[in-house]
């Protein structure tokens, strides 16, 4: 049996929001939730709604691609604040951090949809994340919220392609995971660590670098970067990231001179350790 192209997978999803009718969307300015929210108002026009959850984990800069995208694109769009920080189970920063994450999202989303009349919710999980733990997919079972990326069988390769063709700009955007992600579980997550780290990790993109992690060690930081771009890493690159994460208020940058690599927060690496004496 042959694959189905991205362009069959496509055809496959506007035949389910057609089916759909009517659809809000949990649109984070991501690459999968951006291609879902353009391809929902493609195919259902007024009857997508894009809804994205503003609250201390998720960074500016997404916040603000996901304002530019609904503007440049003319789809309906809504800006929610969620709590999730404030709500123990999720700051206690466990295994199930995401499930309450997306169970907080959901408890804004359903209601709204209900009062502007779509029949369903739904957000851009893939293919993909099927393979990885990913609590949220419980919370969105949980609730009856619809995945028609991962109903259309579509992989990240398929919507990075497709969004390329639709002229999408988060079509090679890096994955852009929360800022509670930086922070070893059993940490507990406030708005004070989450500003830290978000300034860190802009001040670290200020230098030219594309995709790259901060994460929050306490006093100390250690910076991920992506491999193909730590040959920049020189020593006079050293002492700009160095400068750049002292300056976001840690004591110490520890360089993991492996690089980014997904869901390795936890594992223990050999760092080299910039910071005072």
């Amino acid at each position: 049996m042959s694959v189905p192209s991205a362009a069959e997978k496509q055809r496959r999803l506007d035949a389910i929001l057609e089916q759909m009718g009517s659809v809000a969307v949990a649109f984070s300015g991501g690459v999968d939730s951006a291609y879902l929210a353009v391809r929902a108002h493609r195919v259902l026009g007024e009857r997508a709604l894009a809804v994205t959850a503003d609250s201390p984990s998720l960074a500016s800069a997404q916040r603000e691609t996901a304002l530019a995208l609904a503007r440049d694109f003319a789809f309906a769009h809504r800006v929610v604040l969620t709590s999730e920080v404030e709500d123990p189970l999720y700051a206690r920063n466990d295994a199930d951090r995401c499930f309450h994450c997306k169970t907080e999202l959901f408890r804004h989303l359903l209601p709204i949809a209900a009062a502007g009349g779509y029949r369903h919710v739904a957000y851009g999980a893939i293919v993909d994340d099927l393979s990885d733990f990913r609590p949220g997919h419980r919370a969105a079972a949980e609730a009856g919220v619809r995945s028609p990326l991962v109903e259309a069988e579509m992989t990240k390769v398929d919507v990075r392609a497709l969004s390329r063709e639709m002229g999408l700009p988060t079509w090679d955007l890096p994955a852009s995971p929360c800022l509670s992600s930086r922070i070893p579980r059993g940490t507990i997550v406030t708005p004070a660590i989450l500003r830290q780290v978000e300034r860190a990790e802009e001040a670290v993109r200020a230098l030219g670098f594309r995709e790259l992690r901060v994460r929050h060690l306490g006093d100390s930081a250690r910076v991920e970067i992506a491999p193909a771009e730590l040959a920049r890493l020189d020593a006079s690159g050293r002492t700009a990231v160095e400068q750049a994460v002292l300056g976001a208020g840690y004591g110490a940058c520890l360089i993991d001179p492996n690089g980014y690599r997904r869901g390795r927060l936890n594992e223990p690496v050999p760092l080299t350790v910039i910071g005072p004496a």
